[in-house]
């Protein structure tokens, strides 16, 4: 797909519960009614169809307790302290014998395939995390919205689902929260009740438990695919063309500084990390998150996390602080996974002041409102200078702004690519180069769209060429809608 446009070859980067039928089987259904009877035998069958929910819902509670009970057994038989260095084979025959042993003694009979589940729920709830695991490992699942122990839904296609997981109670739910966030050194609890934090696989986590959490704790995965989503697949997934990632290829190997700007969930940390993949590999890239999550290909890669204070408020180390630690460690581009704060400024610098080519994500619904955005940053990191002086600073240090968008159908699109051009007066001046014209629905509810040119000529084309990447002046056409 690229390859026509790409000037060198390109990295590769590439349900629940156990069915155990605790419910007394419903009653066989009855004869057909002769006609004449036909309307009172539906009204005589409805109460019975109304009562199956209400006992679905009971064999999933009982489904449930069964599941606790056996886990509280096997922390009390299992040596927790060698879980980690005992084969997974070993672990799952020794689980398997405790799970039998219990079902016995509670008088539960299950067959082969039921124990099997039970027995892989139970691995889930010592190793993993329990009800999540099914879903962590469903590749088509983007994220996990959990709302209280009994409600848990998940996105998938850009659509949220109610799924049928559940834990037990609220305790159960704060174990997990819990096993998440101590695995990464951070804690939560009635005096610091929100965390963010991630998972092993560098999916990002974000809790919130009560007081602050009113009907229970809520907790926010937001899954990353274990191989990061290449330009290639970008363009066949709709999200860009061709032409586009061959001006953004030419954008980010000359050394132009952009800001990936979108809502939540508009797929920036996806963008950053298919722009980073036309990073030379020679180069030395230092990335600062607050949850590190980016997924970078390159070999010399400098990873920092910013880190909250402890339980006596001390220790606090915020992005700000690593930034301008960063500078002292001979970064060629420095890559902020979001900037949301006072780290604003040493950001504009760093690109101001040798640092080329480097990246980063803010909040923001279009490109202008992304410049507003760092004015207001700028200004709450208690620095006085006049508004002209911070909007110079920020036209000479930003080249570039890519608008990532998640549309009503659940499509995420790249729907705007606009150059920072300098100052006129007291304004930024900006020339937007590419757009995502929408020009209706289907009757699915499906956006119908194109993305197309402006017609406005890149006004770096003449460093495009210089560094040789000379791009033909028909990418910029605009494109009719077919």
């Amino acid at each position: 797909m690229f390859k026509r446009y790409r000037k060198e070859a390109e990295p590769s980067l590439e349900a629940a519960g156990a069915e155990i039928d605790l419910a007394p089987p419903p009653a066989p259904a009855a004869a057909a009614p002769p006609p004449a009877e036909s309307a009172a035998a539906l009204r005589a069958a409805a109460p019975e169809s109304r009562q199956d929910e209400p006992r679905e819902a009971k064999r999933r509670h009982r489904l449930l307790q069964i599941k606790v009970d056996l886990h509280r057994r096997l922390l009390e038989t299992l040596n927790l302290a060698v879980i980690d260095r005992v084969p997974e084979a070993d672990l799952r025959r020794e689980v398997a014998a405790i799970a039998r042993e219990g079902l016995r003694e509670m008088g539960v009979v299950l067959n082969a395939a039921e124990a099997e589940q039970l027995t892989q729920e139970l691995m889930d709830e010592v190793t993993g995390l329990g009800p999540l695991e099914p879903l962590l490992k469903d590749d088509t699942i983007a994220d996990i919205l959990v709302n209280g122990a009994h409600q848990v839904f998940v996105e998938r296609g850009g659509k949220l689902e109610l799924t049928t997981t559940q834990f037990k109670d609220d305790k159960h739910l704060l174990r997990v929260i819990d096993k998440i966030v101590s695995a990464v050194g951070r804690r939560v609890d009635e005096s610091q009740p929100y965390v963010d934090a991630r998972l092993a696989d560098g999916s990002r986590v974000n809790a919130l438990v009560p007081p602050c959490a009113v009907d229970g704790p809520l907790l926010s995965i937001r899954k990353f695919s274990k191989k990061p989503l290449s330009i290639d697949k970008l363009i066949g997934h709709g999200a860009f063309t061709e032409e586009m990632a061959a001006y953004l290829q030419a954008v980010v190997a000359t050394r132009l500084n952009v800001v990936v700007s979108g809502s939540t969930g508009s797929g920036k940390t996806t963008t950053l990390n298919a722009l980073s993949s036309f990073i030379n590999d020679k180069e030395r890239i230092v990335t600062i998150e607050d949850t590190a999550e980016l997924q970078l290909q390159q070999t010399h890669v400098g990873r920092m996390e910013s880190r909250p204070p402890n339980v006596e408020g001390k220790g606090e180390v915020s992005q700000r602080v690593l930034l301008k630690n960063a500078l002292r460690m001979r970064p060629d581009r420095i890559i902020v996974g979001e900037t949301r704060g006072e780290e604003v400024i040493d950001m504009l610098q760093a690109m101001n002041t040798g640092h080329d080519g480097s990246m980063t994500t803010i909040h923001a619904n279009n490109a202008r409102d992304a410049i507003s955005r760092l004015e207001n940053m700028v200004a709450m990191a208690g620095i006085e200078m006049p508004l002209k002086a911070v909007r110079s600073q920020i036209a000479s240090a930003v080249h570039l702004i890519v608008q990532a968008s998640r549309l009503q159908d659940g499509s995420r699109r790249m729907t705007s690519i606009t150059e920072v051009t300098g100052m006129e007066g007291e304004v930024i001046s900006m020339q937007e180069i590419f757009r995502y014209q929408r020009v209706g629905l289907t009757p699915e509810n499906k956006i119908i769209g194109h993305f197309t040119g402006t017609g406005v000529r890149s006004n770096f084309t003449e460093r495009f060429r210089l560094w040789g990447y000379d791009l033909p002046p028909s990418i910029y056409e605009p494109i009719a809608a077919e």
